[in-house]
This record gives C-alpha cells, structure tokens and sequence, in this order.
C-alpha cells in the first residue's frame, strides 16, 4: 500500500498487524489473530475517521493517489467490444486520450477519456495523462463519429491538465481545447462524463461539457492546480492548502455549486482500497446518467446541455 502523507499513523498499526502475521508464518504454533484482528479494528476506525474529514489539500492528494483505478480499467471493466480508435488523422495518436467504440450494458457507445498510466513506463507514454493537441483533435473526431452513428458518448476525466509544452502550443494547444469544448456543446447525441480522479483546467472542460457530469467522492476538478494558483497569489507553490481552501475544488463543493450532477460514493479509505466497488459504482452512475436523457431528440439534448451551463454557479451565487 502506498500511504499519503495524513496516512502515517494509519500506515503504522496496518504494518504492527502485518508484522504480528509474518511472525506467526514463520513460527508454527504462534496465535496472533486476536492482537492482529484488534489492531485491524483500530486500524479501520482510523481510516473511517480521516477519510470522514479530510480538507480540500488531502482529496487533491487522494484524487492524485498513483494506485487510483485509471481510464484504461474502467473502460476494460465497464465496457465490452471495445475498439479504439487511434490518431487525429493530422499530426499523431496522444497516448494520453484512449477511446473507441465500445458496449456499455449491451449498448453501443464512445467512450473517451484520459490515461495517466500505471507504471514508470506507462506513464511517460501516455505523458501522465496530459493530452496534447493531437489527443483533443483525436476526441473531436471519435464525438464527430458518435453524432453520425447516433451514439452516446461516455468520456471519463483524469487529467492535472493539457500538456503546456512548445511543440503543443506550435501545434495549437488552446484551438485544440476550444474546438474539442465546442463538439461537447453541438453534438446531438447524449454526452455524460466522470471525473475519476484529478480534472484540470481546459484540458478536463474539453471532455467534460457534457449533459451530465459526476464526480468520485475524493475527486478534484478546477480551473488550476493549488500548486499553480498558489505560485500565482503568492508566489509560493508551499501554499497549496490555501490554494485549495480558495478554491472549492472538491466533488462536495461543486455539487453545492452546481457544476457537477452527482457524487459517486467511493469505499472508505478512497478508490484505490476497492477498485472494484469503485469502477461498480461509476458503472452504475453512468447507466443511471444515460437513462436520464432517454427519450430526448438532437434538439432536446442539445438545449439540456445549453440550459445546463447557463445556469453553471447559480446555485451558490443564490446562497
């Protein structure tokens, strides 16, 4: 298990239990259940007590956790008959975006979204899941393919941004975004997304302008990192727990907001300690979100999606 940082004391009584076994494996005839199975209890409590008050700073670092389940298990769990689709027919493919044609419940689909990667390896390939202009054009193209095939689009969110590189913005880095923003708001066919770990500035709104959005309980979505925003302020990247006090990033914040449409519950201890009844419940979030907009024409999917963010914010400018 990697801990985070508020994780340390937690990570001292899992490792005394852990240690009292390894004991009794290699000492035939030693009983430790009762000491192990009383410090598990303790270890439990603690874990459903630091996860029921984390602060803003400790979700960023718990939607940032490297053991979180990625994209390309969601969509390997959620999804069957998946096909990807590579490359923007332009420049490259980004490794960063992965998407394709796929069946969710049996029901044709797009689904897209970013891939941070697993490994050391994994994760210089897909850039750490910060798309390039190539990615976004990529998802524009598989959106353009679901509105001519008539087909929801599903695109999962978990980006700490676009990848702010030269070549990127030679290649038209923010045209890539606006554009791929645009096809969220004009296509015709039922869009949902989720984030499922960090949503980072354009690079998350170019997937996530949808007609429904969720986010996991632990996860982030702003228009800057704390780090960014707190280099900006105060020309100090160390006041990041400021930074995300300041700005109300959290799935909690923005549903009180409005931005987001619902919460999805995470298992205690954060989706990287059950990945599968993490992925179980984005399913069921995602099945629950399309059958909302069932029966809506082009016409009325499109308006759902226009009313929706006209009305970003209102909730919280009332209050």
């Amino acid at each position: 298990m990697n801990y985070l940082e508020f994780e340390k004391p937690l990570a001292e009584i899992e490792g005394k239990a852990e240690e009292l076994r390894a004991m009794a494996r290699s000492n035939e005839g030693m009983d430790v259940k009762a000491e192990a199975a009383a410090l598990d209890a303790k270890a439990a409590a603690m874990l459903k007590d630091l996860y029921g008050k984390l602060t803003r700073w400790q979700k960023c670092q718990v939607a940032r956790h490297a053991e979180r389940p990625h994209c390309q298990e969601y969509i390997e769990t959620l999804f069957t008959e998946y096909t990807p689709l590579a490359g923007d027919r332009n420049f490259a493919d980004d490794h960063a975006v992965m998407g394709g044609m796929a069946r969710f419940n049996d029901r044709p689909v797009v689904v897209i979204g970013h891939e941070k990667g697993h490994d050391t390896q994994s994760r210089i390939e897909r850039n750490f899941g910060m798309a390039r202009p190539e990615g976004y054009r990529k998802a524009i193209r598989l959106m353009e393919l679901a509105d001519k095939f008539n087909l929801p689009v599903v695109t999962l969110v978990d980006t700490p941004g676009a990848y702010p590189g030269k070549g990127a913005e030679e290649r038209g880095q923010s045209e890539a975004i606006a554009r791929s923003t645009q096809a969220c708001l004009t296509i015709g066919v039922p869009l949902v997304s989720v984030i499922i770990g960090e949503g980072g500035s354009g690079g998350a709104v170019a997937f996530a302008t949808g007609n429904r959005l969720a986010m996991l309980e632990h996860s982030i979505y702003s228009v800057i990192s704390p780090e960014g925003c707190a280099s900006i302020l105060w020309k100090d990247a160390e006041k990041m727990r400021e930074a995300a006090e300041a700005l109300r990033l959290t799935a909690q914040d923005l549903l009180e907001l409005g931005v987001t449409d619902r919460v999805v519950a995470e298992p205690v201890g954060g989706a990287h300690r059950n990945r599968e009844q993490a992925i179980a419940s984005v399913g069921a979030a995602i099945a629950a979100m399309l059958g909302e907009l069932d029966g809506l024409d082009r016409a009325g999917l499109i308006a759902d999606r226009r009313r929706k963010y006209l009305e970003l914010g209102s909730k919280g400018l009332a209050a």
